[in-house]
Parts: structure tokens; C-alpha cells; sequence
């Protein structure tokens, strides 16, 4: 092997000029998978990168999925980009609802009003992604109904605390429901 083809090979290596894109948890990042190997493979030092990850998100409520992205220069260093939480983090916290639908379009995991999606719309519009887009407000909630009805939360106009209390009853009585006849067909399928 010459020496050319040996130095271009070093080069190639060397070369991970890119971007990471991620979604981490505030306050949890660690240095284990998924976001490790990633990190690792590019040369990027790991406990650094926790380190400083943790350190900007501490005032930020622990575990709030936080996207991330991050610059990798050729000579191994970064620079770290956070932006707001997802959007189906502020729907289902608005909802009430832990995950979304597991049947979008079937089933209901929760509600919102439209002042809710106003609410997020004001806070998303200021995210890169939107102001990328140029999108105005009306854009921006046309899109959040959009990635709640995706999620199985509906949109109402007006909801009172009696209302939704019952819809959420509901809601865990058919889940528990639906978990006892998986576990019947489970059961039935063993035999």
C-alpha cells in the first residue's frame, strides 16, 4: 500500500464533519446506548459530552425528551445544540396522558382544547424547525392537529374537568379490558 492510499485512508477516518440528531432526556444523558455508541464511533468523548449535556439542561425538569443536535468538527470536538421539548411531549402533558393511541383512528387517548394547542403553537413557533419554515401561527397549529390526531388526542373546542375525568375512566376500563384478553389469547395460545 503506498504511502498516498495510506494517508487518504487516515484522512477518511479522521473526517467526521457531521451532525447528530437525537432525542435525550434532561438531566439523563449517559454515556450507555443508544446515545454512546453513536457518540463513540465518531471519536466524540463521551463523559464530556454527558457532562456538559447535564450541566445545561439542570434547570429544566428531569426527563423531558429534549432534542439534540450535535456538531462534530474533524479534530473530534462539538458544539451542542438543544432545542425544545417534542411536540408530542407538550401534547400528551396536555392531554394528561402518558403515551398516545396504540390504534390512531380507532381509539382515543386523550383530549385537548384549542386553547391548549394555541398554547403550545405560541411556545413551538419559536423553535428552529418552525422559524426555518417561515410558518405563521395558524400554519403551526394547523400542524400540532395534525401530529394529535396522529397520536390518537382529539381536538375539542371546549372541555370542562367533569367531562374529561369521565372520558378518562373510560379510557382505563378499555385498557384493562384489552390487556385481560391479550393475556386470555396469550394463555390460550401456550396450550
Amino acid at each position: 500500500m503506498s504511502k498516498l492510499s495510506r494517508a487518504s485512508k487516515v484522512v477518511k477516518k479522521v473526517d467526521a464533519g457531521n451532525v447528530i440528531r437525537a432525542i435525550v432526556r434532561s438531566g439523563q444523558a449517559a454515556p450507555g446506548p443508544p446515545l454512546g455508541p453513536i457518540l463513540g464511533q465518531r471519536g466524540i468523548p463521551i463523559g464530556q459530552f454527558c457532562k456538559e449535556f447535564n450541566e445545561r439542561t439542570k434547570e429544566i425538569k428531569e426527563g423531558i425528551p429534549l432534542p439534540v443536535k450535535i456538531m462534530v468538527n474533524p479534530d473530534r470536538t462539538f458544539e451542542l445544540k438543544i432545542n425544545m421539548p417534542t411536540v408530542s411531549y407538550f401534547l400528551k402533558a396536555a392531554a394528561g396522558v402518558e403515551k398516545g393511541a396504540g390504534r390512531t383512528g380507532h381509539e382515543l387517548a386523550g383530549m385537548v382544547t384549542l386553547k391548549h394547542i394555541y398554547e403550545i403553537a405560541k411556545v413551538k413557533s419559536q423553535d428552529e424547525s418552525f422559524q426555518l419554515q417561515d410558518l405563521s401561527l395558524m400554519d403551526v397549529c394547523k400542524s400540532l392537529i395534525g401530529t394529535s390526531q396522529s397520536l390518537g388526542i382529539k381536538v375539542v373546542r371546549d372541555l370542562n374537568a367533569e367531562e374529561y375525568a369521565g372520558f378518562q375512566e373510560q379510557r382505563e376500563e378499555q385498557m384493562k379490558a384489552e390487556a385481560s384478553s391479550l393475556e386470555a389469547a396469550a394463555a390460550a395460545k401456550k396450550k
